[in-house]
């Protein structure tokens, strides 16, 4: 499972992402677990965030050495928005730890934009580039998320955008908005699944029509879904969805599951101990379902098209999901209507479990961390910046 020196040399490696897996679960943090992993067979890679373990704030995980550089506190507040005060701490711990040490590289996962700054000063400290890896640009989406406020938003994005020596999107979406956003050239390097491990998890004992598995915020429209079921339920009401996650949303939507009396139709667990219980789940499903107006990527897609199940999901313009879906062959791409989402859950159950199975296994994460290490090598071969000491 590990990765071959691209230049010969052993690298050291920083990711910057506050939120540290499997403390705490999604899309960002798999990311960088799965690469630090495969990475740190042959590398010395570093995680900076949160201090979200029991013991020493610096420890090694699977290859990784962890530093806990922050109180761990809420990610989100009471809205279901992103906590600046939580980012604004995150920052200002950050700055010292990260430029004590020299690193060849250091990777900024983009969201939140304050850390970039202290990611910034340590590698003009030592002459080494910054690579911003982009999971989502929000543009004009900054409007609607902080309304008045939105303004300052985009311009942090734009900040960060300046600030990187070298960018990374996740998806043709996302790469296609980080080019336009900064005018510089982007590696696309997506997210990706271990085929292996899926492979080698059997069906869960228990049957769904439908699961759904992430986090629950506003974003993920999992209310979409609920209402779908819904309408599904008026004709069959034998009909059972499993809902697997959590987050501010959860009490909306267990207050709407009752509301439309769906106790007997919707189960909602909380996110499971082991992702091999979510791969279970996917494999004893006939449709997975990923309603989100608004994802980065959707690692969760490809892990639901490897167990051979099709995934039904929305046709928004900042879905990238949607590019992992080949409408009718892998999945729907529905309307963000319940009668239109519904109507998909339906229509998904009679595709083919093969041609899910070989539309994921394009995706890899041991291919995925060799496409990293070779752009890691680029961006160290083409820096410009010179060492530079900051105090």
């Amino acid at each position: 499972m590990g990765v071959a020196d691209v230049g010969g040399g052993k690298m050291r490696i920083a990711y910057v992402y506050d939120a540290v897996h499997p403390w705490v679960t999604g899309g960002i943090q798999r990311r960088v677990a799965e690469l630090g992993q495969r990475l740190g067979d042959e590398h010395d890679v570093h995680w900076f965030g949160t201090h979200s373990w029991d013991g020493p704030a610096v420890v090694e995980r699977d290859g990784v050495t962890l530093h806990g550089v922050a109180p761990p506190t809420p990610l989100y507040v009471d809205d279901g928005r992103r906590s600046v005060r939580q980012a604004l701490s995150f920052t200002c711990h950050l700055a010292r730890p990260l430029a004590a040490e020299r690193f060849d590289v250091v990777d900024f996962q983009e969201f939140p934009y304050l850390p970039a700054l202290p990611c910034k000063l340590a590698t003009l400290r030592h002459g080494t580039p910054l690579v911003v890896t982009w999971h989502e640009v929000w543009g004009d989406y900054w409007d609607e998320y902080l309304g008045v406020a939105g303004t300052a938003g985009k311009l942090a994005e734009r900040g960060v955008g300046a600030l990187a020596d070298a960018h990374v999107a996740v998806s043709p979406l996302t790469r296609r908005r980080v080019a336009a956003l900064t005018g510089d050239p982007v590696d696309l390097v997506p997210n990706g699944i271990d085929l292996d491990a899926i492979r080698a998890v059997p069906p869960a004992s228990d049957r769904y029509d439908v699961v759904y598995a992430g986090r629950l915020i506003p974003e993920k429209n999992v209310a979409l879904l609920v209402r779908a079921v819904a309408r599904l339920a008026a004709d069959d009401p034998d009909v059972r969805c499993r809902i697997v996650g959590d987050g501010p949303e959860r009490g909306r939507i267990e207050r709407l599951v009752a509301t439309l009396g769906l106790e007997e139709q919707i189960e909602l667990s909380g996110f499971l101990p082991e992702i091999e219980d979510v791969y279970g789940l996917m494999k004893a499903a006939d449709v997975f379902a990923l309603p989100s107006r608004r994802e980065g990527f959707g690692i969760s897609v490809l892990e639901a098209q490897a167990c051979g199940t099709p995934v039904v999901t929305v046709a928004e313009r900042m879905n990238a999901a949607a590019d992992l879906v080949d409408d009718g062959t892998t999945g729907v791409v529905a309307d963000s209507s319940p009668a239109a989402f519904a109507a998909a859950l339906e229509s998904a159950r009679g595709l083919s479990a093969r041609a899910c199975i070989d539309a994921a296994s394009a995706y890899d994460w041991d291919v995925v961390a060799e496409r990293t290490l070779a752009g890691y090598e680029r961006a160290v071969e083409g820096e410009t910046v010179q060492p530079r000491r900051v105090a």
